[in-house]
């Protein structure tokens, strides 16, 4: 493992200390007495990975993987966790999904969907952050053009990143920002175009005909745009999560997951109902407010990290 990966899992392992601890006290206490694994334990682990956000489905889908692994076993605390790991990792793996809008044609076209307050904005500019630290040309369009904050926030981050940034006055059309957004990367070479929207979901129709007409718009440009949707749900919202994802799932379509904020929560393990519940791969993941706290998501290392096993993982 080199030491790039030891600070990147440790990040994750740092950014995931709120749930794994909660998850590690109860491990303790279920499974702190060596004897062979029981129904009675069984019980308990379905119900702590229920408290844990997980949901009835997951929780009962992992114990039985667990069950197939351990039962009739001693074990001591940490064999459980490795057991536990595997079996969270089971489910997650299928529905891991990689982002590199670099190796995609140019200028390759990022829309950003979800609610307010979901650390969209947030996402975006560290994504930029990324990328022109990779040397791309990006562009970035201000397109939530009701929040003037939203505008604020997102060009200290374009000149942070040192993007390019477009935006309009508030309350402007934002399916015409991103048209010419994305006009203007075409003629000016740029890598990356990435779209910020609204998320005023208190009005989810009309937040979805304006999502599909920025969709449509940018389609005149470049037939193949947007190369990718990303849906930004915060994982402090608990199953809540479920709804919007449900909500943008549905109306708009979405082609990978961003979770963020799994450093506010005990609660960790609601990504797991969500990768289950999304037809789209969960892509990354946001584990505290740093600039590199955004990291890829790697199903292995997530299940490690929530368990609370920091050591021992390789990639």
């Amino acid at each position: 493992m080199t030491q790039q990966k030891k600070g990147w899992f440790q990040r994750l392992t740092d950014g995931l200390s709120r749930s794994s601890k909660a998850m590690g006290d109860q491990v303790a206490e279920a499974f702190g007495v060596r004897k062979p694994l029981d129904q009675e334990q069984l019980d308990q682990l379905e119900e702590m990975l229920i408290e844990a956000d997980l949901g009835p489905a997951a929780a009962e889908t992992i114990t039985e993987r667990f069950k197939a692994l351990r039962f009739g076993k001693e074990s001591n605390e940490r064999e459980v966790k490795e057991a536990l790991a595997e079996a969270v990792a089971a489910e997650l793996i299928p529905r891991q999904g990689r982002f590199d809008p670099l190796s995609g044609p140019k200028p390759f076209v990022v829309l950003f969907i979800g609610v307010n307050g979901s650390g969209k904005t947030t996402t975006l500019g560290k994504i930029a952050n990324d990328l022109t630290g990779r040397g791309a040309k990006v562009l970035i369009a201000a397109g939530d053009t009701f929040r003037a904050a939203a505008v604020e926030q997102l060009k200290i981050w374009s000149d942070r990143a040192g993007a390019d940034f477009m935006s309009k006055e508030t309350g402007a059309d934002a399916a015409a920002l991103a048209y010419e957004a994305v006009e203007r990367a075409k003629a000016e070479n740029y890598d990356v175009v990435l779209i910020d929207t609204a998320g005023r979901l208190q009005n989810k129709q009309g937040l979805m005909d304006e999502l599909l007409k920025v969709i449509r718009v940018v389609k005149k440009v470049d037939a193949d745009a947007p190369h990718e949707t990303l849906l930004v749900l915060d994982a402090t919202v608990g199953r809540n999560a479920l709804a919007q994802e449900k909500v943008f799932g549905n109306s708009v379509g979405v082609s990978g997951v961003v979770m963020t904020k799994l450093d506010g929560t005990a609660r960790g393990g609601v990504l797991v109902p969500v990768a289950q519940a999304s037809d789209s791969p969960i892509v990354l993941i946001g584990v505290g407010e740093g600039i590199d706290d955004l990291q890829p998501f790697d199903a292995k290392a997530f299940s490690r990290s929530l368990v609370g096993l920091d050591e021992g993982f390789s990639a």
